[in-house]
Formats: structure tokens, sequence, C-alpha cells
């Protein structure tokens, strides 16, 4: 406080973290790094986590800075002559993990500093090392960091602050046991700080049972989203869910995106599509190596690639500066996760733009909801037609010429183009120098159709080209829209792109295939089980509704309850769903199905 006081007394101007109490060298970090002023999360709990010794809550929407809000107290709480693990933060997934010890590496360029990650898909003996030679803070995915545990390989007993970082998305993850297990190897006299962009009820148990008396700072609405986002939606028919997604691409030339998908499948399917029509386009999920993994990051932080197709447990980490556009290809299973997924844009007080593509259904089940939960409306925005893409994209071809950089070296050449170009007008070069570029989307949308959905009355499910089917199985099965593509999928073996146009009720569904699939995929459920439950399948009816009534069919139908005394009754478990997906049984009790951890 002298120090300060002196300053002030003799007019020289501090910077804005220096008074939050961060130490020169670390402010002379953030000065290279670009940081000109706090963010709201931090200016409230930097000071607070310098100086308390006590529990901790921080709530801030994604993109607000909460990395440096507990990074930089760490940093200084680290006692730099101690070579052992004195802070641990947990992350839910790897790019996480590495992007938090990215930023903190940075932080501490100018103090001696050891921060190490920890993370499945990378050597585990490169960690081990890394940490035996005097780790000061551990950045660790939980799953790596319990196996580091259990084989003796790291001590985290003298850790003095432990950092929950993204928790919702940890328990959604199922990590629960593994957290549980850290922080039981860690000391009872510690400091817990917890940050997230939203607090569900299980996060709230969290707090209670790991943490005491935990000081709570909300910045913002609590679970709302960043509000320099603008929400948007494209009402759309399924079948034009990719099209339609070329054509918001396609109206923005110079986005810089994330489009997000909810199935490792899809991701891929997407990007591949993508790149094939001629965008600069990659995927990011949990299928890649490690090594792929990092190099398509590498490429899109570094801006050498300008779509990220990925799945919301991929793209948590993703850190980028400038991201013009989120565009959701399907809505989130969960909703909270909306926000993480708009928070990738808009960062650091930047503007940006989320965008949904929804079905009517979507529209009338999901907007809703989101608002709630965001506390933002969204806007309903038209589709652009062909006229109004292609005029964007020759303005933007356009801009590109007024502002390309015209080197030297290309001054011996001229005279020879203008000779090569001497027959031509003005009109005539300016046409065809335009058409160089601008002739392949002519092309593309010369017979381009408008697709948007215009009326609520225009349903989805009248599509001649596919039958409804209704199943009596749903929600109180334990089921969201993955694990329902992954049972119909493993039962019927159609890819999971043609099961279409689900609509999941408490306890039966409806769901479309193709009329080419159709055939006989009732019999195909003919002595299948799920939760001891015989499933049933028959085609509905009608178009509006279910198989015999809204309410699920005849109430006389036998759901039976004998799935254990059936003779070859079965359920599947498949290795490669996200929630488990079935195996082939015998009968039996079935054990519960478990969400499979991933680090």
């Amino acid at each position: 406080m002298e120090y300060l006081c002196k300053l002030i007394d003799e007019d020289i101007e501090m910077n804005p973290f220096e008074t939050l109490g961060i130490s020169q060298p670390i402010v002379k970090a953030l000065e290279g790094l670009g940081f000109q002023k706090p963010t709201p999360i931090q200016e409230e709990a930097i000071p607070y986590l310098l100086e308390e010794n006590s529990d901790f809550v921080g709530l801030a929407q994604t993109g607000t800075g909460k990395t440096a809000a507990f990074g930089l107290p760490v940093i200084e709480h680290v006692d730099r002559t101690l070579h052992r693990p004195q802070a641990l933060i947990l992350s839910p997934t790897r790019e996480l993990a590495n992007q938090i010890a990215t930023d903190l590496e940075n932080f501490s360029k100018y103090v001696q500093l050891n921060v190490v990650a920890v993370y499945g898909g990378a050597s585990i003996n490169d960690q081990v090392r890394k940490i035996r030679k005097g780790a000061h803070i551990i950045v660790a995915a939980p799953g790596r960091l319990k196996d580091l545990i259990n084989r003796g390989a790291v001590d985290i007993s003298t850790v003095k602050k432990v950092v929950l970082d993204e928790a919702d998305e940890m328990l959604n993850m199922g990590f629960k046991e593994d957290i549980d297990f850290i922080l039981d190897n860690t000391p009872v006299e510690k400091n817990t700080w917890l940050f997230s962009a939203t607090m569900p009820r299980e996060v709230r148990q969290i707090s209670k049972n790991y943490m005491t008396d935990p000081h709570e700072l909300t910045v913002g609405k609590e679970n709302s989203a960043n509000t320099n986002i603008a929400h948007e939606y494209y009402l759309i028919k399924n079948s034009d869910r990719y099209a339609a997604l070329k054509r918001v691409i396609d109206f923005y030339p110079e986005i810089f995106g994330v489009i997000f998908c909810r199935t490792k499948n899809q991701t891929q399917e997407v990007a591949e599509n993508l790149i094939r029509d001629g965008y600069n386009a990659d995927a990011l999920h949990g299928d890649l190596t490690q090594a792929l993994r990092d190099k398509v990051m590498k490429r899109y932080k570094e801006k050498s690639l300008q779509l990220l197709v990925a799945t919301d447990v991929a793209a948590r980490g993703i850190d980028v500066d400038n991201v013009t556009h989120v565009i959701n290809y399907n809505l989130p299973d969960m909703a909270a996760n909306y926000t993480h997924r708009s928070g990738r844009t808009a960062r650091a007080g930047k503007q940006g733009v989320s965008i949904a593509l929804v079905t009517i259904r979507e529209q009338r089940e999901n907007i809703g909801k989101l608002e709630r939960i965001i506390q933002q409306k969204f806007t309903k925005k038209q589709l652009p037609n062909a006229e109004e893409v292609c005029q964007k994209q020759l303005m933007h071809t356009i801009s590109k010429v007024q502002e390309v950089e015209v080197k030297d070296e290309i001054k011996p050449y001229l005279p020879a183009v203008e000779e090569a170009l001497n027959d031509l007008t003005k009109e005539q070069l300016i046409e065809r120098f335009a058409s160089l570029e601008f002739n392949r989307f002519l092309d593309y949308y010369e017979n381009a159709t408008d697709l948007n959905v215009t009326s609520g009355k225009s349903r989805d499910r009248n599509n001649p080209n596919a039958t409804r089917f209704f199943i009596n199985v749903g929600r109180k099965d334990e089921l969201n829209i993955r694990d329902f593509v992954d049972l119909v999928s493993s039962v019927t073996s159609l890819p999971g792109k043609t099961i279409s146009e689900i609509e999941l009720k408490d306890s039966f569904s409806f769901f479309e295939v193709p009329n080419e699939n159709a055939g006989g995929l009732e019999k195909l459920f003919e002595g299948f089980y799920h939760n001891n439950r015989e499933v049933q399948v028959e085609v509905a009816n009608n178009k509006s509704g279910g198989g015999r009534d809204r309410k699920g069919g005849n109430r006389n139908r036998r759901y039976g309850n004998n799935g254990g005394n059936r003779n070859g009754g079965y359920d599947r478990r498949r290795n490669d769903s996200p929630r488990g997906g079935y195996n082939r049984g015998g009968g039996g009790d079935r054990p519960r199905r478990e969400r499979r951890r991933r680090s």
C-alpha cells in the first residue's frame, strides 16, 4: 500500500494489472501479450485471490478471461524456490489443459516457473520426466492424472491451491470419481477455486462437497451468454442442412468460424464434404490422434484454417482470437452446452455471431428453452438467396483487389501483360477479371432454390421419401438423441445420418428413415430388449403423430419386463458411443450404462 501511495504521489501511471497486485515481471509479460486492462472477472477475482486464504467460486461467461483470473494469482502464490507441485489445475479436455498450461507459461515468461500439462494421448513418460524435474504447477485432465497417481509417478500432497476449471463439463464427461480420488490425495489444508460459465445443480453440489464456505463471485447473470454475441437461427428442412450450411458460409466470405456437430462421425463427414467442395476446413474430434488434433489446432490458431468442424468435447479449450461465427450444425443435446459453444466467439470484448440451423420441431422445442438459459433473444433470419450470395462474393473479390499488396518484383512483367490484354476495353477487362474467381459461384447458384422454411404448417415429417416409425422407448429409458441414434443404428445397421426427424418423448419416440431402408425394419427389433424391456417398433400411420395414438400406442401392447428370462434377448453396448451404446448379451441382469470417461 505504501508503494502504491508513493507512485500516486509521484503521479506515475501504473499498469492496471499492477494496481490489482500483480508483480512487475508478470505485468511485463502481460504487456507483451497485449493485455491492456483487466476484464470484469479478472478485476474482481484477482485481488481477492491474492489476499484471501479461502475457497472461491467464480462464475462468468465463456471468453471473459477466467484463465488469467485464476492463473495470475496461482503464479503469484507459488514459492519458486520449492521444486515441488504447489498448485493443481483440473480441466475436462486435453485441449483445454494444454491451452491453460501455455497461458501460464506466457504469463510467467520473466520468472523461473515450471508448468507441466498432463493429459491423455501424449507420452506419459515425457510427462513424468517433466514433473520430476520440479513442477511448480500441474495442469491436468483428470483421467491421466489419476493414472499417474496410481503409478506413484506424481505426488500432489504438497499442493496448496486446487483449481477446478469447467467443472460442469468434467461432471458431464463422467469424471466425478476421478475428481474424488484426486482431491483425496491433496492436503486437507488447501484452497479450492472453482471457475465455470454455468452453475447447474451438479456443480453446486461440488462446491458443497469439496469447499468450505466459498466466496462466490458472479460477473454478469448466472448461466447467461456473452452479451457481445448476436444469436440467430435459420429455419430449414433437415434434408437441406448441409446446403444451408454452405449458403451461410458463402454469404460470409471472411468468416473465421467453428461449426459444431453432435457426433464424431458427423463432424468428420461435414468436414470432408466441405473440403471436397473447396472450403478451407478440417475436423476436430476425439477419434483423432493427439498429433493430428495438435496439428489441426495449430493451423486454426495460425488462421491458415478458416473453418473448424468440432464436437462439443473437442472444442473445449479453443481459445482463439477473432472467431467471427459459431455455427450450430445441430443444436447440442444438453442445452447448457450452447453457452459454451457460442462462447468460442466474441472473446476479450469483441463482437461475434452464433448461428443455429433448426427445423420447425427444433425451433418449437429448443429455441425458447435456450433463450431462457442464455437470457437473450434469438433473431430469426432468412437464408440469403442466390443473388445475395453472388453479390456478396463479388464485392469480396473487389475488396481483395483494392487491398492486395503490389510488389516491385512484378513490374518487369507488366509490359508483357499490357500487350497481351491490349485488345480488351476497360469494361471487358473488369468483366473477365471478376469472372475469373466469380464463375464458380454463378454456376453453383444458377438454379439454387430457396432453402427457407417459412410456415409452421409445413412439417418436415411430410417427407414422401421417408417412412416414420413409432418406438416405445424415450427419455425415461436414459436416452438422449445421441444414444437414441446409437440404439437404432446398432439394431438396424443403418448409418446414423439416415436416422432423422427424431422426436424423443418420455416413454416413446418417433423417427424417420429413407423409404429404401424402411422395409422390414420393425422385424429387426423382434427380441430386442433395452433396460429389461422389450422394444417394439411400428410404422406411424399418420405423419402428424404416432403409430396408434399420440400417447404412445395401444395401451394393451405388451411391453414386457422379462428380458432376463427370454432366451436370446439382448442389448448392445458399443465402445465408440460417447455414452456407452449397446453390447450383445444373453439376457439376465443388464449393467446400468455408464458414460465413458475421456481425458
